[in-house]
């Protein structure tokens, strides 16, 4: 059994890291069936889902509002708050989240599933991050687009994912108590990276197998 929560900074690679792990570790890999599968889920549908989920656009604006500094710094007008539907939400997501890991296996990236599952003993919470510089560098790169470009998308991205965590759990996704590895992941290869995760989670579950025949 390998279960591994993975979190990463604009340009660390996670939307690479990820899928190519669960590839190395014959896992399924868990990022965008979350939206849909909690949106079946919830009294108000796919609406509330799309619009709550870390990657949507009007939720981060609303997010970002509620940290008054960060939120005055993104410039961004939000929408109102509506408490039922983010406990809602939450609720639900904690759950979709609590059912991929319910069998001990899979890469889940986001959705701050680092602090859904901090009390699962099969988990390998991963965090990757990097210099800013280094990170855009590998933004552009890989996504072919020019610096100025890359520079809003990483205020945007990296500032509305920290929101996230925090409205929704009241927790710091920098806080490296969170997690039981961080990688500087711009000063390494991904596939480096990919293959340090993998022989973490693997002693993992040898250390965990060995303690449960004690």
């Amino acid at each position: 059994m390998t279960l591994v929560t993975l979190s990463a900074t604009y340009g660390a690679g996670g939307s690479e890291v990820g899928p190519a792990l669960a590839r190395r570790l014959g896992v399924p890999f868990v990022d965008r069936l979350i939206p849909s599968e909690v949106a079946t889920g919830l009294s108000a549908g796919l609406a509330v889902a799309h619009e709550r989920d870390e990657h949507s656009q009007g939720m981060a604006a609303r997010l970002l509002s509620s940290l008054a500094p960060i939120g005055q710094a993104f410039g961004a007008d939000a929408p109102a708050a509506d408490p039922l539907a983010d406990r809602e939400f939450r609720e639900m997501t904690a759950r979709v989240i609590f059912e991929h890991a319910d069998g001990g296996r899979g890469v889940i990236l986001g959705r701050a599933a680092a602090v859904v599952l901090r009390d699962d003993p099969r988990a390998l919470h991963v965090r990757l991050d990097g210099p800013r510089e280094a990170r855009l560098r590998r933004a552009m790169r890989i996504q072919s687009i020019e610096r100025p470009v890359a520079e809003r998308r990483m205020l945007e991205t990296d500032r509305a994912r920290h929101a996230y965590v925090h409205h929704f759990h009241h927790a710091d996704a920098r806080d490296p108590a969170l997690y039981h590895l961080l990688i500087d992941s711009s000063a390494l290869d991904l596939a480096t990276c990919v293959e340090l995760i993998a022989l973490a989670a693997e002693d993992r579950t040898r250390t965990l197998a060995q303690e449960a025949r004690i």
